[in-house]
């Protein structure tokens, strides 16, 4: 597997989440976050949005659209859990063994790593059966499931398909260049599959251009998406509350608290907490869509947009206090 080796330095973020518990302010979360107009312009940003982050599965959309150019054609459902980082639920663990049948393959042929589930429910209820670690449970599992079905539309051997030197994924690489507008450092993920680079610019101007494609590739991720968000994340997940709570939304999480949204307007925010804390990650995006009246528009609870963004800070097992973003 060859892969970039230059250095690349850390961007530099500021405080947008103050914890604050009983009216005192007990520490920070340091961050970046960018939101984009619908022309493509910056609207306004806090931090470093230009320098390199890797967004991890929040790339996942973009690989899903190379995938559908170089050939996959799968149900809506199906496409949704090639863009998922999944909780590992029965329905989704299903799907993948779908997605894999249609390619004429099983569960074997994974490259990806064997886990329990990413959900807390369905990993609690995996360990309180003494069910081991498989490759299908993996919440990176649909997308793997996708690139050998990708491999067997285009003829590609599947011995390989995550070294950054198979056409594959030369060409996810060349994609997601595209649509970025950046070069990407390659590195390794944590399925197994190549990690690519790019700034929160990059990153939001990727997810505009899906979530407001009108046909080919993009839209059918867009769509998928949209009619299927359990499938993307998982029934109990903060970023399937914000898909209903935001008609026409994509959204999507990565890890080390990385997280984009876009609208079918063109408007789209990115963001990244630098100490990976998660806990920070919907508290500034919702933070974020309020600020540019996403809670305004027809159609949309803000109520429920608010709720997503609402991180209690316990004190003896009530609430004292809150996550709040500085934006």
């Amino acid at each position: 597997m060859q892969l970039s080796h230059s250095l690349h330095t850390m961007p530099a973020p500021v405080p947008f989440v103050e914890i604050v518990r009983s009216g005192f302010v007990e520490g920070h979360h340091h961050g970046s976050v960018v939101s984009l107009s619908p022309d493509g312009t910056v609207g306004w940003s806090l931090g470093d949005i230009e320098a390199a982050i890797l967004p991890r599965s929040a790339t996942k959309p973009v690989q899903a659209l190379a995938m559908v150019s170089l050939g996959l054609d799968l149900p809506a459902d199906l496409l949704a859990l090639a863009c998922a980082s999944h909780s590992g639920e029965a329905f989704h663990q299903e799907g993948v063994r779908r997605l894999l049948s249609i390619a004429g393959l099983d569960e074997s042929a994974l490259g990806n790593i064997v886990d329990h589930p990413f959900g807390v429910g369905a990993r609690e209820e995996a360990l309180r059966r003494g069910q081991p670690k498989t490759r299908l449970a993996m919440n990176c599992s649909g997308k793997h499931a996708a690139m050998l079905a990708t491999c067997v539309a285009a003829g590609w051997p599947l011995e390989g398909y995550l070294d950054p030197a198979h056409p594959l994924q030369q060409s996810i690489q060349e994609t997601f260049e595209a649509y970025t507008g950046e070069a990407a450092y390659v590195t390794v993920d944590g399925c197994g599959a190549p990690a690519l680079s790019t700034s929160l610019t990059g990153l939001a101007r990727a997810f505009a251009s899906i979530a407001s494609a009108v046909d080919g590739p993009a839209a059918k991720v867009a769509a998928a998406m949209r009619t299927h968000p359990e499938h993307v994340s998982g029934t109990t997940r903060d970023e399937l509350a914000l898909h209903r709570a935001v008609p026409g939304l994509i959204g999507k999480l990565g890890a080390e608290a990385v997280y984009a949204v876009a609208l079918p307007d063109g408007r789209a925010w990115a963001l990244k907490t630098d100490d990976g804390g998660d806990r920070a990650r919907p508290v500034v995006m919702a933070a974020a869509l309020l600020r540019d009246g996403v809670g305004d528009l027809d159609g949309v609870d803000a109520e429920a947009l608010r709720a997503t963004g609402d991180a209690a800070i316990l004190g003896g097992g009530h609430r004292v206090g809150e996550l709040r973003a500085l934006l």
